[in-house]
C-alpha cells in the first residue's frame, strides 16, 4: 500500500509539472501582444530654409602693413598695440630735418631764379624797344626774350623738386591709411628705419570677410539665389554648436570654377559688431539658397531606413502602420516629407525599434521639461 501510495504522489507531481510545461510558452506570446509605450509627434507645417554649408576662413576687409616711405631715425612711435585707429590719425614720427633741410634749399633756388627772370624780362623789353628803333639788333632781343623762357622752365622745375621736397617731409608723419585694428608693434623709437621696414600691421574688422568654398555642383543653387536677391549668409562656429556668429551677405562669386579641387569660392561680408569674428579663424559657413514654403515636416529622429527607402511608422486606430515616404531637406532636426504623410498624422519618434507593422501601442504623453 505504501508502494502504491507513492506512485501515486509521483504522477500527480508528473501531471502538474507537465501543465506548467505546457502554459510557459503561452506568456511571453501573450506579452508580445501588449501594447508598446511609444512617443509620437504630429506632422506639422513648416516653412523650412534650405542651407548650402562650407568651410570658410575668415579675413580682415581690408589689411595694410605700415612701412616708412621716407628713410631716417624714428623719433616717436605715438600708438599702443591692439589700438582701434582711424583713418589719418598720426602712428609714428620720423627726425624731419633733413628732409626740412632739403626743401628749404629748392624754394631758396626758387627764389633765386625768380629773381633772374625779373632781371632778363627788364632786358628782353628793352631790348625789343631798341630793335623796334633800330638801335640794337633784331638777333639780341631774340636772345634776351629766350633767356626769359629759359629762366621760366627753371622756376617750372623748381616747383616740382619743391612738391617733392615738400612730399618727402611728409612722409615724416606717419599716419594711418585705413580705420581698423592695430596688431603687434615691430620696430621702437630709435631705431633707424628704412622704406622696407615694417612698424606695424592695421587690420579693418568692421565689417569683415569670409571666404568660403561650395562643390561646383551646387553653382546653379547659388546662381539663382543671387538672381532672387540678397543672398544671407550664417557664419557659426566649428564646434559643432548650432551658435550663429554673425549673419551677412554674399559679396562675391568668383568667376571660375577651381579645375584641382571642383569648387567655387565665395566671399561673405558680415558687420562683425560684436567682433565674434577674427581674421584668420575657421568658421562654418551657411548661404541661405531657398526657402520651402509650407512644408510638411517631421522629426528628423521619426524616418527610418529599410531596404526599400525611407519610412516612419504612423499611429492609426491605437496601431502602428508602416508607411513609406519620399523625404527631402533636413534642417534643425526636422525633415520635409514630400510624398507619403499629410499634415496632422502622428508618426512614432521614441520606441521605434519595438515596432511591427500593425503593432498595436500606447502614445505616451510628451515629458514635461525640468523645472
Amino acid at each position: 500500500m505504501k508502494r502504491l501510495g507513492l506512485l501515486l504522489v509521483l504522477a500527480v507531481a508528473a501531471l502538474v509539472a507537465w501543465r506548467l510545461a505546457m502554459r510557459a510558452p503561452t506568456a511571453p506570446r501573450t506579452a508580445a501582444l501588449a501594447p508598446v509605450p511609444v512617443g509620437a509627434a504630429p506632422a506639422a507645417i513648416h516653412d523650412v530654409a534650405v542651407y548650402l554649408d562650407g568651410l570658410g576662413t575668415v579675413q580682415a576687409s581690408a589689411s595694410v602693413t605700415i612701412t616708412p616711405q621716407v628713410s631716417g631715425k624714428l623719433l616717436k612711435v605715438l600708438f599702443h598695440e591692439g589700438d582701434n585707429v582711424e583713418r589719418g590719425q598720426v602712428l609714428a614720427m620720423i627726425d624731419p630735418r633733413t628732409y626740412q633741410a632739403a626743401l628749404d634749399q629748392v624754394l631758396a633756388k626758387k627764389a633765386q631764379d625768380q629773381a633772374t627772370l625779373a632781371n632778363d624780362e627788364l632786358n628782353a623789353a628793352r631790348y625789343q624797344k631798341l630793335a623796334t628803333n633800330s638801335y640794337t639788333s633784331q638777333q639780341q632781343a631774340d636772345t634776351a626774350k629766350a633767356a626769359v623762357a629759359q629762366d621760366k622752365a627753371l622756376i617750372q622745375q623748381d616747383d616740382a623738386q619743391i612738391m617733392n621736397a615738400r612730399t618727402n617731409l611728409s612722409y615724416t608723419t606717419i599716419t594711418a591709411p585705413i580705420s581698423g585694428r592695430l596688431g603687434i608693434r615691430q620696430v621702437d623709437a630709435g631705431n633707424v628705419v628704412q622704406t622696407s621696414t615694417a612698424l606695424v600691421v592695421i587690420a579693418k574688422l568692421q565689417p569683415i570677410d569670409v571666404l568660403f568654398t561650395l562643390p561646383q555642383q551646387q553653382l546653379p543653387q547659388v546662381a539663382a539665389a543671387m538672381a532672387a536677391g540678397p543672398v544671407t549668409i550664417l557664419a557659426e562656429p566649428q564646434d559643432g554648436t548650432a551658435k550663429v556668429l554673425d549673419r551677412g551677405t554674399l559679396k562675391v562669386l568668383d568667376n571660375q570654377v577651381d579645375q584641382s579641387t571642383g569648387t567655387i569660392k565665395l566671399k561673405a561680408e558680415f558687420p562683425n559688431t560684436g567682433l565674434a569674428l577674427w581674421p584668420g579663424a575657421f568658421v562654418t559657413v551657411r548661404l541661405l539658397a531657398s526657402t520651402v514654403k509650407g512644408a510638411v515636416t517631421i522629426p528628423a529622429i521619426a524616418v527610418q531606413q529599410g531596404p526599400d527607402g525611407a519610412f516612419v511608422f504612423v499611429v492609426q486606430a491605437g496601431k502602428a502602420v508602416r508607411r513609406a515616404i519620399t523625404t527631402g531637406t533636413r534642417e534643425a532636426g526636422l525633415v520635409v516629407v514630400t510624398a507619403g504623410l499629410k499634415a496632422g498624422e502622428e508618426v512614432v519618434t521614441d520606441g521605434t525599434s519595438r515596432l511591427s507593422d500593425g503593432r498595436a501601442v500606447t502614445v505616451l504623453p510628451p515629458a514635461k521639461p525640468a523645472a
